[in-house]
């Protein structure tokens, strides 16, 4: 992908046990952030955090839980996060998991490719 300058940050928040048809919910919109073409998407595991519910969940020994807070962040120009955030709602709503999506706007000031295995 060859973006530069402004664009926006899809950020969504949720469980690591939230599932749909046997699979992570995080892993089905990594896919559908791929099959939409999108610049990036990266997955991360939380270590600490608490949602809606103010239930704490924590990975800290004595303390462990499951349900590990996930964070997804997409990046690409403003108009493609938009037109993804229907399938980002879909997947939610098929899913039955609780959620928070938010959108910043970033400034793009450095983006390149990996150029190992090109010939």
């Amino acid at each position: 992908m060859n973006i530069s300058g402004k664009a926006n940050t899809l950020r969504i928040f949720l469980g690591e046990e939230d599932h749909f048809l046997h699979k992570p919910v995080y892993a089905l919109i990594l896919a559908e952030a791929r099959k939409a073409h999108l610049a990036g998407c990266s997955v991360y595991r939380g270590v600490m955090g608490f949602g809606r519910d103010s239930v704490v969940h924590s990975s800290k020994f004595l303390a462990v839980s499951e349900d590990m807070p996930v964070v997804i962040e997409i990046i690409d120009e403003a108009e493609k996060i938009e037109e993804f955030i229907p399938t980002v709602k879909e997947i939610f709503e098929s899913s039955d998991c609780g959620g928070l999506v938010t959108i910043q706007p970033v400034e793009i000031v450095h983006i390149s490719s990996s150029k190992k295995g090109i010939n």
